[in-house]
């Protein structure tokens, strides 16, 4: 069979959250297959039933899909195949490039131990390998893979250039387990020549089954796909992800507020050299994507880059935009609700939020003034008002009555307030921030005053007042 098209495939075990290094491989998978016109297809690798969940798979399709990351075809379930791959895996016995192997799992064990004790390799050759099946006993059995015994395996790789192993380096692979089961680098490799996968995107941690499943290939005559093994992602210490690191995903990272785009920047730009632009559009990385820009070298997760993306991305959406993500923020993490009497005033508090933010979550949390039904004070802020004197906050709210409720007006109020008391802006300011946010930091006092408006203005600072008497 000639590759007629580019296909590629993003094949994820559901025994847990969608790992990042599996979010960045699917990234690549679909970049490359839309780069060329191709298809991006999923198969769900579930043939582990005991740690398979559906829990799990429900987690991998909802990362993928709020990535953006749409699949052509139905996902594919690689348990609901045992059938075609026991089949086969009988094929390829009949075609000679396997054979039945009686050895029990002891006797495995017993010429291991043998060879080990002896200083030789431990790698394993069946004595079943040649013997015909007249002289067959009527016993279970595995089928394994008849391996070159000389030679090398050779692969082109689309990262790492031509890499090769010695072939009497590689047992004869068991293909189908006595019970029936096919092993995972035969199901693979039926898989994606049935799915007519024409290019195989991953972590170069598969390198060793890329070996077994390219003979694999070669035992059915089947076309070779093309490879391309990506380095893994480090941490910020430059060492390999712990199970911890990794397995927190995108999930982590949409319950903390980053929107997808970001995590989709972020991600592309981790293996891939993109160019010089720090933004990039998935547009933009579709048409810019190619194999041999992938970087043979490791990527640290640098969460510090993907704050300042985050950022950015947030100062760039429209007052719309940002509320419509935001809503979607909250629901999504269960950080509660917008009440209808507050839309309005959320909406107007937005911008003053928006640039200080580099996340969702921070950008909720900034909201809290307008949030409020009640002004919370933290600690400091509870220390800066019962440390001032009642008389200067009793002066600030009594001129406020008469003032046209502008930030120009507010702001020659407050530095005459100040030359009267004889005290610096920051100092008059200090205490009525702390009234009105129970902060000690927040945007501009007479941003947030335009934005509550007189009438709560006042009604908070003489709150304030009262609290301290």
């Amino acid at each position: 069979m000639t590759f007629s098209r580019i296909v590629t495939r993003f094949a994820p075990s559901p025994t847990g959250k969608l790992h990042i290094g599996g979010a960045r491989t699917a990234l690549f998978n679909w970049l490359f297959a839309r780069a060329n016109n191709g298809k991006f297809l999923l198969r769900i690798e579930d043939t582990d039933r005991e740690r398979s969940s559906e829990e799990a798979t429900t987690q991998i399709l909802a990362s993928l899909k709020w990535l953006n990351l749409e699949w052509d075809d139905a996902p594919i379930s690689q348990f609901s195949r045992q059938a075609i791959h026991k089949e086969k895996a009988l094929e390829l016995l009949q075609l000679g490039g396997a054979y039945k192997c009686f050895a029990t799992p002891d006797e495995i064990s017993g010429i291991r131990a043998e060879l080990k004790a002896k200083g030789n390799t431990t790698l394993f050759i069946s004595p079943w390998r040649d013997v015909p099946e007249e002289q067959h006993p009527d016993l279970p059995y595995t089928i394994r893979l008849k391996t070159p015994e000389s030679g090398k395996s050779i692969i082109q790789d689309k990262v790492f250039g031509e890499i090769s192993i010695d072939n009497d380096t590689i047992d004869d692979l068991i293909i189908l387990r006595s019970d029936g089961s096919p092993t995972y680098n035969f199901a693979v490799v039926v898989d994606d020549h049935d799915m007519e996968v024409s290019h195989i995107i991953r972590g170069d941690d598969h390198i060793a089954n890329s070996f077994k499943q390219k003979l694999i290939y070669e035992a059915f005559g089947w076309d070779l796909p093309v490879f391309a093994h990506v380095p893994l992602i480090l941490n910020e210490q430059g060492k390999k992800l712990s199970k911890r690191e990794g397995s927190n995903g995108t999930e982590l990272y949409q319950e903390e507020g980053y929107l997808p785009e970001v995590v989709f920047n972020f991600l592309a730009r981790l293996g891939w050299s993109h160019g010089t632009d720090e933004i990039f559009s998935a547009a933009d990385a579709i048409k810019r994507f190619k194999l041999k820009d992938l970087r043979k070298s490791p990527s640290r997760l640098d969460n510090g880059i993907l704050k300042h993306l985050s950022g950015q991305y947030i100062a760039s959406l429209k007052p719309e935009e940002l509320y419509l993500n935001l809503l979607a923020f909250i629901e999504y993490s269960n950080s509660g609700n917008i009440p209808k009497a507050k839309e309005e005033l959320v909406k107007k508090a937005l911008p003053l939020v928006q640039t200080r933010s580099k996340t969702l979550h921070e950008v909720w949390n900034g909201l809290e003034f307008v949030r409020c039904e009640t002004v919370s004070y933290d600690e400091k802020s509870l220390k800066i008002l019962t440390s001032t004197p009642k008389t200067q906050l009793d002066d600030f709210l009594s001129g406020l009555s008469d003032l046209t409720w502008e930030r120009s007006v507010l702001e020659e109020y407050a530095s005459a307030l100040g030359s009267k008391l004889n005290l610096g802006l920051g100092k008059v300011l200090q205490p009525v921030r702390a009234a009105l946010v129970g902060k000690t930091v927040s945007p501009s006092v007479f941003d947030v005053m335009i934005v509550l408006g007189k009438a709560e203005s006042q009604d908070r600072l003489a709150s304030a007042i009262k609290m301290t008497l």
